[in-house]
């Protein structure tokens, strides 16, 4: 039996065409062992240089992801973006891959339609069953797009308060001072209140000092001054350290002092300061009180 290119095409399709079992087994019976051997070859044939084109497209994909990736990874670290790489590598990563799969399906020569329905109502399914998931992943795309706050910052948040130490997809960890690791889900973080505290390069610490009743206010806020004078992380700009009487209390006189620091110095000014003013005052013979009660009898 001389093969012919048209013979070739009319076998495969004859053996690719979905049939009745018994006219499949019919058509085979009236078919010689040579036959069959010569459809089997010309069917190898075919599928073999699919399957070849098919292989060579998945090695040319992944090395092509691989660069982009790279690529993505550097330009975003030049522009100081480094939250964004994680999330936007796999992001490419899996918009790549599920292309690749697509042209790989389409050089075997397999239907795509019945693949894409597939891909779609599955897609539906598993949209409706992680609704809670894809709202997180959306308010991480959000966070990352206008950064209300980058890792490194300290933030509070949720009720929730601490240092940024990544910016996951659908999750933002936190660092508690005292070494706790907190996972905020970024849907609520996205749309809730969020208060950064190292957004600004500067910032303002409040304190209320208390004297007795009978006490030299001027004394006191001699002292004050020159405390706040004296520490060099105290700056004039934005504004000069202010004191003045905040109010007259039921058991003592409050000062209220407010200067402004370097973000990163907050924490160290305001405690040194307060220990300052406590050894301070008591050398000057001002008086700290506390809640007290006077009580009349009268006969």
């Amino acid at each position: 039996m001389l093969l012919t290119t048209q013979n070739i095409t009319e076998s495969a399709n004859k053996l690719s065409e979905i049939a009745p079992p018994e006219i499949i087994f019919d058509q085979i019976k009236n078919l010689s062992l040579a036959d069959i051997g010569q459809q089997l070859f010309t069917w190898a044939l075919s599928f073999g240089g699919r399957l070849l084109g098919a292989i060579v497209v998945f090695i040319i994909f992944r090395w092509v992801i691989k660069r982009i990736k790279r690529g993505l990874a550097r330009r975003m670290e030049k522009k100081q973006n480094s939250a964004l790489i994680p999330f936007t590598r796999n992001l490419v990563s899996i918009a790549l891959n599920i292309l690749m799969i697509f042209v790989i399906i389409w050089i075997l020569g397999i239907e795509t339609s019945s693949f894409v329905a597939l891909f779609a109502s599955a897609g539906i399914a598993i949209g409706m069953a992680l609704s809670g998931t894809l709202q997180n992943f959306a308010g991480g795309v959000m966070i990352l797009v206008f950064k209300p706050f980058q890792i490194g910052d300290y933030i509070e948040a949720q009720g929730k308060a601490g240092t940024v130490k990544a910016i996951l997809i659908t999750n933002t960890i936190l660092l508690t001072p005292d070494n706790q690791t907190i996972y905020l889900p970024n849907g609520s973080l996205s749309t809730g209140i969020i208060t950064n505290y190292s957004r600004q390069e500067f910032r303002r610490v409040d304190w209320n000092f208390s004297i007795s009743y009978g006490d030299d206010f001027d004394k006191a806020k001699t002292v004050i001054r020159d405390l706040t004078g004296n520490d060099s992380r105290i700056l004039n700009e934005p504004a000069a350290p202010f004191v003045g009487l905040h109010k007259m209390a039921d058991s003592s006189i409050v000062i209220v002092v407010r200067a402004w620091v370097r973000t990163p110095d907050y924490w160290d000014v305001f405690f040194q300061m307060n220990e300052l003013i406590y050894k301070t005052f008591e050398e000057k013979g001002l008086r700290i009180p506390f809640p007290q009660l006077d009580v009349h009898i009268k006969q």
